[in-house]
């Protein structure tokens, strides 16, 4: 058996184990191990690999930036500083079309600023976010569908642990990639806010379930020192991590510690936290942490197990002889992305498909920070399809209205997924989106 059939049959091998039910990282554990047998014809060979790949997979310092983040988004959303951003922003916004839906997408962005964890957003604003528009006349769909939309920019403007993932697979910079995030998560913010309004505009119905929106004149406008008060939390968090990373101050690590010791301050200074919250919020994230690490390890051990049988270099001289320029790879890379995406989540993609298609970006010549970007924004899509949209399952179990159904929701997110094929294609045909905040976006 050949080694390059033997790299054919274990992606399929791989995406049937993945579809029957078993661990992603145990799958890419077994099949790089077999894998390698068969390549070598020899198991003490391959059982090596997997011990000299478990060695050095996370060895370095920069893997601390993991836990760090995690925490950070973790303490941020018991100490309630996303329900204090939308707070805020119903009340700056609440008097446009469709006002509360664009409050839950500002909101989320400056909560996606804190935390980088899309599931922690789908989760807060699904408890803050839907009652308060189902309150005031909203589509329910609506409700759900812009929740799990703005959900997304979690893993888009930095800090993103997607991102994170992302540097450590291919080799780049974690910074970098956070700078080259911050423009088109800001796009994908606004292209949602102009969306819902001409929603609001033309197609009423579809926002409000009596086609025009509930008076909300009753309510008094917060103070603006009240305003101010329920904001600062935010701004000091923004500030502190990624004001200190840009401007040079510290490593990614370092601006992942200084976030968490900033929301564990705010979280006491509130007391939200006690020992059995603190003790949960230490345990889930080390559940995270452990499950990412054991991830990188498997994953390294499946590039190499790649490499050894020249798949890689098999495709990339493939793709050479069909005539597929950049443009072409990177719509159907984008394409297998989006459909992955339909069944397994976003990090098992980024595992599946970086190792294959890294090589062939680096031949094509294309920048490895704005592939990144344009990576993470076609994984994320998958959160919103069926039948595994991830984000749409945590909405489903978070929400208190039980007549929402599952279908409900993946109906009322279908706008917001064709919004962000939208801006993802905007980003492939103008890189500069992705790459005008870098000090050498040629490179």
């Amino acid at each position: 058996m050949s080694p390059i059939l033997v790299a054919s049959l274990s992606l399929l091998a791989m995406l049937g184990l993945i579809w029957a039910g078993m661990h992603v990282a145990i799958v890419l554990a077994v099949v790089s191990f077999a894998g390698v047998w068969l390549i070598r014809g020899d198991p003490t060979i391959a059982a090596n690999l997997l011990a000299q790949a478990s060695q050095d997979a996370i060895a370095s310092h920069i893997f601390g930036v993991v836990p760090l983040f995690v925490l950070t988004g973790f303490l941020v959303a018991i100490a309630d500083v996303g329900k204090d951003a939308f707070e805020v922003a119903n009340q700056v916004l609440r008097r446009l079309r469709g006002g509360l839906g664009i409050a839950t997408v500002a909101s989320n962005a400056v909560f996606a600023a804190i935390t980088g964890i899309s599931i922690a957003s789908a989760a807060v604003f699904t408890r803050v976010a839907v009652p308060e528009m189902l309150r005031f006349g909203y589509q329910p769909r609506f409700a759900v569908g812009v929740v799990a939309g703005s959900s997304v920019l979690g893993m888009l403007i930095p800090p993103s642990l997607l991102m994170i993932l992302y540097g450590f697979l291919a080799n780049q910079s974690v910074g970098d990639l956070f700078t080259a995030g911050i423009v088109p998560g800001l796009v994908l913010a606004l292209a949602y806010s102009i969306g819902i309004v001409l929603m609001a505009t033309l197609w009423p119905r579809t926002v409000y379930e009596s086609g025009t929106p509930e008076p909300m004149a009753q309510e008094a406008l917060m103070p603006v020192g009240t305003l101010a008060l329920k904001l600062l939390p935010s701004v000091l968090l923004i500030a502190s991590v990624l004001g200190g990373l840009y401007a040079g101050f510290f490593t990614a690590t370092e601006a992942g510690a200084t976030g968490a010791a900033v929301a564990l301050a705010i979280a006491a200074l509130r007391r939200k936290l006690n020992w059995k919250s603190l003790w949960s919020v230490l345990t889930e994230t080390g559940h995270v942490t452990v499950s990412v690490s054991f991830l990188i390890i498997c994953a390294t051990i499946y590039t190499r197990m790649l490499a050894m049988s020249g798949m890689p270099q098999f495709l990339v001289e493939w793709m050479t002889q069909l005539g597929m320029g950049p443009t072409g790879f990177l719509i159907v890379y984008v394409v297998f992305c989006v459909l992955l995406g339909t069944i397994i989540d976003s990090s098992s993609i980024l595992l599946i498909m970086l190792p294959l298609m890294l090589p062939i970006a680096e031949q094509l010549g294309l920048n490895l920070i704005w592939f990144g970007v344009v990576t993470v924004v076609a994984v994320e899509i998958g959160l919103l399809t069926p039948p595994f949209g991830l984000s749409v399952f945590v909405i489903k179990s978070t929400l208190q209205d039980q007549r929402i159904t599952l279908g409900d929701i993946f109906r009322g997110t279908a706008p917001f997924t064709l919004m962000m094929v939208a801006v993802l294609l905007l980003l492939i045909f103008v890189p500069q989106l992705s790459l005008m905040l870098l000090k050498t976006p040629g490179g």
